[in-house]
């Protein structure tokens, strides 16, 4: 909403040198938002004045062209030019080239001198033309950014104006006035009027407010006028589309007068172009009341207007000359003839006001919300009234409008006003809201005084009534949004002042913070982080392919996943059951732009649909459901399991001056399955693994000591890798980490570091060579005991001296006792208890 500040003044006491910031600034305290400022002097500057024609001289030229050498007195006959510059003539008539034939001599016109500049940057000084000096301008209405009209120049009587040569034309055409633009919010519909912004400066500067319906006389009973019937027989949700109709009749009018240089300032500064003075007169009103009006041509309707439904494929021809389809939810204002305009969107073409109209017929009426919104958004046909309808009007003042229109055609177009009119319909209930004492301050933090609560409600047009258990309100008519006693606290706070309303943080009670999952969560993120990995967050729509090849370890079995009803695109139209594919794209893109060294993690959920999903119902608004149809809702999720992923492509380290990286293998991916188990203290079984997105001979499954199998990592397939055009040997990891969370103890107790010494005895043994090596490192720290502290495997052997279709393993076995320094032979008793659980389990012997 553009407010011009002219206009705003005359219902504000807005100071004279404010300007259209200092407005915006005000505004913004009572809960308005700036948008932009309009200010004309922006881009047009003096010196600009009244010009009369002396003379014209033509003189045709060998291009064709016919150009005017005209002399136009710029200063009052008799007085000498006080401003000065280069090219103003000091006796005040300027010689002046102009190319327009559409004026005379005698004729006052607007003349740009030297030194002005109009709009585009458009500067002005006299130059040499067509033989002669010309020292200025005479300008068109588009020159002057006041209109499009660029057919000739502006002839002053032409508007209605007479004034003395001289006088500063830029403000004879309101061109010092400026706007403030504000967003309106939907539920403030009031503040799409000059009515409704000014109440609003008045409350956020404690001024005063001149209500422009106090400055308007409209009778208290209309009887007698033009025929008018609200039929509505299909109301949508139970409410008539049109509840009141006021008409007025005004004859004699002069359809062709010129519409005033200050209505048109304004209305332009609004953002409105002027139309003609019947029209301008009609889009006047309504940014001043708020209310949205017609001028129909009176001897163009025929038979009573009737406001009714439209019949399904019926059409009209629209003010913009379209013929539209009607649906049958549509409100139509309607004649003998046919539909005659869209109720509160556009009115119909065949009862246009025109250059011959002498009768008009003005309507001004009350139309529901949601008919009119349907129907602006049903014919694609947005307008300044269907702006202001669909968000709600005030219904007492339709007669008020009605008459602030007629009283102007009558003193602006020359009519004469019939003292009968229509006004029919049934005035909505009031709204009455009980606002129980302490419940604005209990809610917004603040003492209100009474006088803060009752001044507040009653600047907003409430009426208010005070007893001891609070307060009775009844809500203004122009406030449709007032419904509730939260929504008057709510202007109470924005009215006292949004300022006043402490900063104060609240204290967290004892005992609350983090989840247990959350920490595990945190601490397991950041331990990859700390690692050197980096974060990336991967969309969750994959292909089906991906699903198939990532979801399930076995090759060829099937996946279930969620298929998207409306994918960004038919290429990824499923919700991930992996978090590999999106991350394996990240790492993709970004090795393609050079980034070849990479170490990649993302933590996000998968979806994992079951057997159910959704449900054959959904539960009706306005209550809660119970806690069976709640458990039903929730059986028709998928599982969405938190899952932990990494990439690693490229080398560990940059190269450097004698130090040359390592690339990433297949030990990198399960350092980081172990780092992940060791930072939520969950002990981790490592073996062999076989899944189709991995290499058969690189790839470990990975299990908790239950056997619950909860990822694999290692070396991912080459046909995959090469399919992705990714690197060759890129590792990669996958953990679900939902289940490690579990499986967490719920308080990770330090071990007891203890101060004696460490034994260290070796052992190889020769296994079977298809015996895994984690199972042998299993039953050797089964074997040996309490006094084992860790044991690790450093070599594998098979070959020269080794029996074909066996494997040596030789393992590292730390000894070490809590409170004694252990004896040579009690280490050695240990790793034979150690050696012997190999030997029962898989025939081991040592070498």
């Amino acid at each position: 909403m553009r407010i011009p500040l002219s206009w705003l003044r005359e219902f504000a006491q807005v100071p004279a040198e404010a300007t259209a910031e200092d407005v915006m600034a005000e505004l913004v305290k009572v809960g308005l938002e700036e948008e932009a400022v309009h200010r004309p002097t922006d881009t047009i500057r003096g010196p600009i004045v009244v010009g009369q024609v002396l003379s014209i001289v033509k003189e045709p030229q060998t291009n064709g062209k016919t150009i005017n050498w005209c002399q136009v007195r710029v200063v009052p006959e008799g007085q000498q030019q006080t401003l000065t510059g280069e090219g103003i003539d000091p006796s005040g008539v300027q010689g002046i080239i102009c190319g327009a034939h559409n004026f005379v001599e005698g004729d006052k016109v607007v003349v740009t001198l030297p030194g002005a500049v109009l709009p585009g940057d458009f500067h002005i000084s006299a130059r040499k033309t067509y033989g002669h000096l010309s020292a200025g301008m005479i300008a068109s209405v588009r020159e002057l950014g006041i209109g499009e009209d660029h057919d000739g120049i502006l002839v002053l009587s032409r508007i209605g104006l007479d004034p003395e040569p001289g006088t500063d034309a830029m403000e004879l055409l309101g061109l010092y006035d400026q706007a403030a633009e504000i967003n309106v919010t939907p539920d403030r519909s009031y503040c799409f009027s000059i009515r409704g912004v000014a109440r609003e400066y008045a409350h956020a500067t404690g001024t005063e407010f001149t209500d422009p319906v106090s400055k308007v006389h409209a009778p208290q009973v209309l009887s007698g006028g033009y025929g008018v019937k609200l039929n509505d027989d299909a109301p949508i949700y139970g409410k008539p589309g049109c509840d009141r109709f006021v008409a007025r009749t005004v004859r004699g009018v002069d359809a062709t007068r010129p519409t005033p240089p200050w209505m048109t300032s304004r209305l332009r500064l609004a953002g409105i172009r002027s139309i003609s003075l019947p029209v301008d007169i009609s889009n006047y009103v309504m940014l001043e009341l708020g209310q949205p009006n017609h001028c129909y041509d009176l001897d163009k309707l025929s038979g009573d207007i009737v406001v009714r439904r439209a019949t399904a494929g019926e059409k009209i021809t629209t003010l913009d000359d379209k013929e539209r389809t009607l649906d049958a939810e549509d409100l139509l204002i309607t004649d003998a003839s046919g539909p005659i305009g869209i109720a509160g969107v556009m009115g119909g073409a065949h009862t246009e006001v025109s250059d011959s109209t002498t009768s008009v017929l003005v309507e001004a009426a009350h139309f529901d919300e949601v008919s009119i919104a349907r129907s602006r958004r049903r014919h694609k046909l947005p307008s300044e009234a269907s702006k202001r309808f669909e968000r709600g009007v005030d219904w007492q003042v339709a007669d008020v409008a009605a008459q602030r229109v007629v009283d102007l055609l009558v003193e602006l177009a020359g009519g004469t006003a019939d003292e009968a009119g229509t006004d029919v319909g049934t005035a909505p209930d009031v709204v009455i809201i009980e606002l129980p004492a302490g419940y604005a301050a209990a809610r917004i933090g603040i003492d209100f005084t009474e006088d803060h609560i009752v001044t507040s409600l009653e600047d907003l047009g409430a009426v208010v009534e005070t007893s001891a258990a609070g307060h009775t309100v009844t809500a203004p008519s122009w406030r449709n949004d007032l419904e509730t006693k939260d929504d008057l606290t709510e202007e109470i706070a924005r009215l006292v002042g949004y300022d006043k309303i402490p900063a104060t943080l609240p204290v967290a009670p004892p005992g609350r913070g983090l989840t247990r999952v959350q920490q595990q969560r945190r601490r397991l993120i950041q331990a990859l982080a700390d690692a050197g990995l980096t974060e990336v967050l991967a969309y969750p729509f994959v292909s089906k392919a991906a699903n198939d090849t990532f979801g399930v370890p076995a090759e060829g079995a099937a996946r279930a996943a969620l298929k998207l009803a409306n994918p960004i695109s038919e290429e990824h139209g499923f919700l991930r059951t992996s978090i590999l594919p999106g991350l394996i794209e990240v790492a993709k893109r970004n090795h393609s732009r050079g980034f070849r060294d990479l170490a990649l993690f993302e933590a996000g959920l998968v979806f994992l649909p079951g057997e159910r999903l959704g449900t054959a119902s959904i539960p009706p608004l306005g209550a809660k459901p119970s806690d069976e149809v709640l458990d039903a809702l929730y059986d028709g999720v998928p599982d969405q399991p938190l899952h932990l992923a990494a990439v690693l492509t490229g080398h560990d380290s940059p190269a450097a001056p004698g130090h040359a990286p390592r690339a990433w293998d297949w030990a990198d991916a399960l350092d980081i399955a172990r780092v992940a188990g060791d930072v939520l203290g969950v002990d981790l079984v490592v073996t062999q693994g076989r899944h189709q997105a991995f290499h058969p001979g690189r790839a470990a499954q990975i299990a908790l000591r239950t056997g619950e199998v909860v990822g694999y990592a290692g070396e991912l397939h080459p046909k995959l890798l090469a399919a992705y055009d990714m690197p060759a040997r890129s590792v990669a990891l996958e953990l679900n980490a939902d289940a490690l969370f579990e499986a967490a103890a719920d308080v990770i107790v330090a071990r007891h570091i203890s101060t004696y010494p460490v034994a260290t005895q070796d052992v190889a043994l020769v296994v079977p060579q298809d015996v895994p090596a984690g199972e042998v490192l299993t039953a050797l720290r089964e074997g040996a005991g309490e006094l084992l502290e860790d044991v690790a495997l450093f070599d594998v052997y098979a070959g020269k001296g080794i029996e074909d279709g066996k494997k040596s393993l030789a393992f590292s076995l730390r000894f070490r006792a809590d409170d004694r320094t252990l004896t040579a032979d009690e280490a050695s008793a240990a790793r034979e208890g150690a050696v012997a659980a190999a030997h029962e389990r898989f025939g081991a012997v040592q070498r």
